[in-house]
């Protein structure tokens, strides 16, 4: 179990952390003040420390430098709330294997983390390219992925039908003021969507805060809402200021929303009618202007049958609804996502990868990618990482892309008329309207599938 330190002034956001990624394998120690961190990583080795740049009692660049000389194998990520790139190369320069400007998603976080460990672990030649940017001037090629990581995220414009439709909806609703609910599948890119509602919308000049409901625990959810004031509970060493206030006259994205607590969806509620909100500690009113944008992969409306979510919040949250099209929907696109995947994974990992094999794309294309979007870029900075030549090879993908499980419902639904056409034409679309691929991975015959063709008709 990898130990990691987490250096960060802000209790409640400190023990947020702490609490996600305990669940998720890491032995986690904090500290609210530099002090408390150099006594801890000048007694302890850890593998991983997690750092905010900006600490009242010390600099945190200075901080980082500390680590570097007292442990030059800890891999160090930092933090900072101001999404700067002369800070970023800094961090860089001083030797931060990665650099994340909050707010920022569990996933991403998760994602960061678990790469240093595999740099350290699987690359000595990556660590120390890393290790060598540091030593670069910001004007040189080192400095382009820090331009890359904190600059906003961009939609993928696709060509599929079903990304054209998303790009429509978004352009529809962006101008708007009207709440939006996006569904979807996990990994599909539901964030980067809110982002481009917000881009295109009147606030885009102002903040878009991402907030990720599941990581939130109950007890914490108020303050981070609302903010709190210095002494009103265990922790709170100084006034902060919340999500709602952060956001104010942008954009609040509230991500999974069907995981906050009933009390909590009461809160919310009362916030959005009213738009005024209350730090906890405090009797005073804070007017508040934001656009809310959520999100969520449950199905709120059985949820609300439930009575687990109230159907007054659900209709205010649901003023235009968004669906997110799964990959396999929009399968034409796999080329662009992946060739987009590709060049970030360059940039973050300070590699200069051309391509993927005919061998590799055809994996890809065969693989029908549960994971979503979020599953490709995983796979495409996994295997770039592992990736020595020119190109992307299979041996540097894993095994469940190198032999993916037959889906049971293949066969079964391939005999149901209903289901029939839409699978010839998603098959037919994901091989290039190749026949014989599309037989083998439809299960039957080539001479069943032209049958097939016929009988629908399907203009090719």
């Amino acid at each position: 179990m990898p130990n990691l330190l987490i250096i960060e002034d802000d209790a409640a956001f400190c023990q947020m952390l702490q609490k996600f990624l305990t669940k998720h394998g890491y032995e986690v120690e904090t500290s609210f003040t530099a002090p408390d961190a150099k006594s801890k990583f000048g007694k302890t080795n850890f593998d991983l420390i997690l750092t905010d740049l900006r600490l009242p009692d010390y600099d945190g660049i200075q901080l980082l430098s500390d680590i570097k000389e007292v442990s030059p194998k800890t891999q160090v990520v930092v933090m900072t709330g101001y999404a700067e790139v002369g800070t970023a190369v800094n961090a860089m320069k001083k030797g931060a294997f990665d650099y994340i400007s909050k707010p920022f998603t569990p996933d991403e976080i998760v994602m960061i983390l678990d790469n240093a460990l595999k740099v350290e672990a699987n690359s000595t030649q990556v660590a120390t390219s890393v290790a060598q940017e540091s030593k670069e001037s910001s004007n040189q090629k080192s400095a382009n992925p820090v331009a890359e990581k904190v600059s906003p995220k961009s939609i993928v414009k696709g060509v599929s039908d079903a990304s054209k439709k998303l790009e429509d909806y978004i352009k529809l609703v962006a101008p708007t003021n009207m709440s939006v609910l996006i569904t979807g599948e996990s990994g599909t890119g539901k964030e980067v969507t809110a982002k481009a509602i917000h881009d295109n919308s009147k606030r885009k000049d102002f903040n878009f805060i991402a907030v990720d409901c599941g990581a939130i625990p109950k007890e914490l959810a108020t303050s981070e809402f609302f903010g709190h004031i210095k002494g009103s509970f265990t922790g709170a060493v100084e006034d902060k200021i919340g999500n709602f206030e952060a956001a104010n006259k942008g954009t609040l994205f509230l991500d999974e929303v069907g995981n906050l607590s009933y009390e909590n969806q009461i809160q919310l509620l009362r916030a959005l009618q009213e738009r005024k909100i209350k730090r906890v500690g405090s009797t005073k009113e804070i007017d508040v202007d934001l656009r809310i944008i959520t999100a969520t992969n449950e199905d709120l409306t059985e949820a609300v049958e439930k009575g687990t979510f109230r159907e007054d919040l659900f209709h205010r949250l649901n003023e235009f609804s968004i669906q997110i099209p799964s990959l396999e929907e929009r399968f034409e696109d796999l080329m662009l996502f992946a060739e987009n995947f590709l060049n970030k994974a360059n940039a973050s990992l300070d590699k200069n990868v051309d391509g993927f094999s005919p061998e590799v794309w055809e994996a890809f294309q065969q693989y029908h990618w549960p994971g979503n979007l979020r599953e490709l870029q995983n796979v495409i900075k996994r295997a770039v990482l592992l990736t020595s030549g020119d190109e992307v090879q299979m041996d540097a993908l894993p095994r469940e892309v190198l032999q993916p499980k037959e889906r049971e419902a293949t066969v079964e639904n391939f005999s149901k008329s209903e289901f029939e056409k839409d699978r010839i034409i998603k098959a037919l679309k994901k091989t290039n309207f190749n026949k014989s691929k599309a037989a083998k991975l439809l299960q039957v015959t080539r001479k069943t599938l032209y049958n097939k063709i016929n009988h629908y008709n399907l203009d090719l």
